[in-house]
C-alpha cells in the first residue's frame, strides 16, 4: 500500500495559492479514479482507494504547511508503513511552471512541508516537485507560494493536475518513467498528423532545350547529265 501525500494549508481562503497544488493533485486523483469520501483522520483529511491491485490512502495534512510531519507520521503508525511507502506532491520554485520532477531521499531545500516530514520520518521518502516558478528574489517567496495562481496559468496548471492523475496508477506502482510520460502526454501532447503525404514539388523548370527529333533527309535526284558533261564538270 502507498500512502500519497499532497501538501498545502487547510481553509478556501488558500484554495487555489500555489503552495496548495499538492492539495489540487490529490483532489483530481480521488476524483478521478473513483476514491472514497474524504473523511477527517491522522490530522488531516483522508480518503482510500485502488489503482487496479495497488491499494493507496491519499492524504491532505490539515497541521497547516509547517506541520505536515505530524499528519504523515500519524498515517504512517496508523498503516503500519515505511518511510518507502511515501509519496509526497509538494510545490517546487526551483522548477519552471509546468515542470514535474521525481525524486527520493535528499534534502528538504527549505521547503517548510517537507522539513517537517524529514523531521518525523526522515528523508527517505518519494517526491513528485511540481514547479510553480520562481518570484526572483528569496525575501519575495513567501508572499509569492501563499498567492492564487493566476488566470494565465490556468491552462498549464489543468494539464498538469490531469496528467498527474492519468499517472497515478504508475505512480503508485513504483514506475516513475511510465509517471512521467503520462504527465508529458498532458502537458506537451504529441503532434498529430493526418497520414497523407505531402505531394512532391514539381520539378523545376530548366533552360534546357531539348533538340527536336531530325527530319528524314530529301532523297537524291537523279543525275541527267551527259558523260561529256559531268567530265567537263569535273574539270570546273
Amino acid at each position: 500500500m502507498k500512502l500519497i501525500v499532497g501538501l498545502g494549508n487547510p481553509g478556501a481562503k488558500y484554495a487555489r495559492n500555489r503552495h496548495n497544488i499538492g492539495f489540487m493533485a490529490l483532489d483530481r486523483i480521488a476524483e478521478d479514479h473513483g476514491f472514497a469520501p474524504w473523511k477527517s483522520k491522522h490530522q488531516g483529511v483522508t480518503t482510500e482507494g485502488r489503482f487496479g491491485a495497488e491499494r493507496a490512502v491519499l492524504l491532505k495534512p490539515e497541521t497547516f504547511m509547517n506541520n505536515s510531519g505530524q499528519s504523515v507520521q500519524a498515517a504512517m503508525r496508523f498503516h503500519k508503513l515505511e518511510p518507502s511507502d511515501v509519496i509526497v506532491l509538494h510545490d517546487e520554485i526551483d522548477l519552471a511552471p509546468g515542470k514535474v520532477k521525481c525524486k527520493t531521499g535528499g534534502g528538504h531545500a527549505g521547503h517548510n512541508g517537507l522539513r517537517s516530514i524529514h523531521a518525523h520520518i526522515g528523508p527517505d521518502y518519494d517526491r513528485v516537485r511540481l514547479g510553480v516558478g520562481h518570484p526572483g528574489h528569496k525575501d519575495a517567496v513567501p508572499g509569492y507560494v501563499l498567492r492564487d495562481f493566476p488566470k494565465a496559468d490556468e491552462g498549464w496548471l489543468d494539464d498538469v493536475l490531469r496528467g498527474i492523475s492519468d499517472g497515478a496508477p504508475e505512480l503508485a506502482r513504483g514506475d516513475t518513467s511510465k509517471f512521467m510520460n503520462a504527465v508529458a502526454l498532458r502537458v506537451a501532447p504529441p503532434r498529430s498528423g493526418t497520414g497523407k503525404h505531402k505531394p512532391a514539388d514539381p520539378a523545376p523548370p530548366t533552360d534546357t532545350v531539348t533538340d527536336p527529333v531530325p527530319k528524314t533527309a530529301p532523297a537524291p535526284q537523279k543525275d541527267t547529265r551527259s558523260a561529256m558533261q559531268k567530265l567537263m564538270d569535273r574539270f570546273k
